[in-house]
């Protein structure tokens, strides 16, 4: 078992390597490097565990404006990723049901991500993988101000796709696994 410390430090390297490395997400430096991100880790398993810890960050959203954005990581529970996509789809209606819709949206990376109808195996799936399973809280009005800003925000998500083209599958899985390698030898040592 990690601590949540490590969990976090996983986090933060794959944030630097692939989201702000690869330059998947154009507007996550600014917020990453002015310590504007929260990072939960839910250390319970369970379905109703994990909507009440994202009910909570909602929350704490509202009352610290300081924070930017929240990645509300589940190490335990959802690595099954048809049990993480149930999980995402009760947390949007969670989102809804508690008059949240406009306020915030939620973003999802899964170790073993897959795009709807494409294979499993495709490269570009790396866009949303990460090193844990991980329900990112996003506040609306923060991204339609960066996107506004973006010269083409349609552009991105064929331009990480073909970032993922260039790079190859073997370049994403090893990056994730040294990660995991790494987390791994820390936790020995």
């Amino acid at each position: 078992m990690y601590t949540e410390q490590q969990i976090i430090e996983n986090i933060k390297v794959w944030i630097e390597k692939i989201i702000i490395g690869l330059n998947f997400c154009p507007f996550a430096k600014k917020d990453y490097v002015n310590n504007r991100v929260r990072y939960q880790v839910q250390s319970e398993s369970g379905m109703e565990q994990a909507l009440t810890s994202l009910l909570a960050e909602f929350e704490h959203l509202d009352k610290h404006a300081d924070v930017a954005t929240t990645l509300v990581v589940l190490p335990q529970g959802f690595d099954e990723f048809d049990e993480y996509l149930d999980l995402l789809d009760l947390a949007n209606a969670l989102l809804q049901s508690q008059g949240y819709e406009g306020v915030y949206q939620l973003a999802s990376f899964h170790p073993n991500y897959c795009f709807e109808g494409v294979p499993a195996d495709d490269v570009s799936n790396y866009t949303n993988r990460s090193p844990w399973p991980i329900l990112h809280i996003i506040r609306e009005d923060l991204l339609t101000k960066v996107v506004e800003l973006h010269p083409d925000p349609e552009s991105i998500p064929h331009t990480n796709m073909d970032m993922c083209d260039s790079k190859g599958h073997d370049y994403f899985s090893q990056l994730l696994t040294s990660l995991n390698s790494a987390l791994d030898s820390k936790h020995k040592g």
